[in-house]
């Protein structure tokens, strides 16, 4: 296969920004860099035309688009729609993600990520369980009839094997001794939202394998001084991560950025809890008989409720740089980097270095998409 060098644009890695090179690809791999004006012989070459050239931006939380809701549609069928609405928006890996839901739904959704992994669905990482087993005084816009207690059979459901990345979002609080444990030993990306766990809670599901915390200070005990809460062990822990969702609707950009400052952007990856919209052409959908709209730019459903978001993960970035300030190198890492990271994925995809795969996009000058690679497939786009 002939080598392709794809000039033209400023190349983001993983510490810096680099000019005057191309980058090399092969095999659907990242060969590495080379100057401009000292290409291979023989090299296929792919002018961009300036702008930014980035690794592909990985959302850990999708909840749907292209109007299809995952709940709605737990199957391969649906999986593809969503992983396509949402490579226009630079997104070339996702864990579609199931709300709260029955048990036969819930064994739907793991079925279909199986399936959508074993037919090579581009961007398909996995998927994302959060819920049912949540605190129903931190429910949200989920439905607390389909919230069910954790027993053996339902370890035994998520923890069936599979051979991407599951994460699972419960509330730690109301879970049996032993889950988080048990669970974290198969593998699974043990999450902690939806809850009532205090600090000490927090800290004892940390210490049996819990590692993360699913859209940060939504839906969970807050920082206060007596009282750190979710939220205070969360930004105390060194080794979890947090998804942030960066609209400036869900949490307060002052907020985001004091979370920055206390643990460093190592912790943080930017999650769109995307809903059908985004992608679509819908401003309006039904989640579990309820009525959600879109409302100044994110969803909301019946009393103003939050109800996901319509947030893609290209606005995520511009976001973290506009109401953050974070420049593209740290914008990059939360959008790619880390959440590589936290699905031990960071040997295979989320920075842009010799022999991962090449998993990319490029942004306009402006910051938006124009194009994406999974695995060196180029997929043009215009956002």
């Amino acid at each position: 296969m002939t080598v392709q060098a794809l000039t033209g644009a400023r190349i983001v890695l993983a510490d810096r920004v680099v000019e005057g090179q191309a980058l090399l690809l092969k095999w659907g791999r990242i060969v590495g860099l080379a100057a401009q004006g000292a290409l291979p012989d023989g090299c296929e070459v792919q002018s961009l035309g300036g702008g930014w050239l980035l690794p592909g931006f990985i959302d850990t939380q999708v909840n749907g688009g292209g109007d299809v809701l995952f709940n709605d549609m737990p199957n391969i069928e649906g999986i593809r729609a969503i992983a396509a609405a949402h490579r226009r928006y630079g997104t070339t890996g996702i864990l579609p993600t199931l709300i709260s839901d029955y048990p036969q739904v819930v064994e739907a959704a793991i079925e279909a990520g199986e399936a959508a992994l074993e037919a090579g669905v581009p961007g398909v990482l996995g998927v994302h369980i959060e819920g049912p087993h949540l605190n129903a005084a931190k429910k949200g816009i989920h439905d607390q009839t389909r919230f069910s207690a954790i027993d053996a059979a339902v370890i035994a459901r998520l923890a069936a094997p599979t051979t991407g990345r599951r994460i699972v979002t419960i509330a730690p609080e109301l879970a049996p001794e032993g889950t988080v444990r048990a669970l974290a030993e198969a593998g699974v990306l043990v999450c902690a939202g939806h809850s009532l766990a205090d600090y000490d809670q927090t800290r004892a599901a940390l210490a049996e394998g819990l590692v993360g915390f699913t859209h940060l200070f939504n839906a969970m005990t807050q920082f206060l001084s007596r009282e750190p809460g979710m939220v205070g062990a969360a930004l105390e822990d060194r080794a979890s991560h947090f998804g942030l969702i960066v609209d400036g609707l869900h949490v307060h950009p002052a907020a985001l950025r004091v979370a920055l400052l206390a643990r460093g952007i190592d912790g943080a990856m930017l999650v769109t809890d995307a809903m059908p919209p985004v992608g679509g052409q819908m401003g309006r959908f039904s989640l579990m008989d309820q009525d959600i709209a879109v409302v100044d730019g994110t969803c909301r459903g019946p009393g103003g409720t939050l109800a996901g978001s319509a947030l893609s993960m290209s606005q995520a970035l511009r976001n973290a740089m506009d109401m953050l300030g974070c420049d593209i190198v740290a914008a990059s890492r939360m959008a790619s980097g880390n959440p590589a990271k936290f699905l031990r994925l960071d040997d295979e995809i989320g920075t842009i270095a010799p022999g991962l795969r090449a998993d990319l996009v490029h942004l306009s000058d402006d910051r938006l998409v124009r194009a994406t690679w999974i695995g060196g497939a180029r997929e043009d786009t215009r956002e």
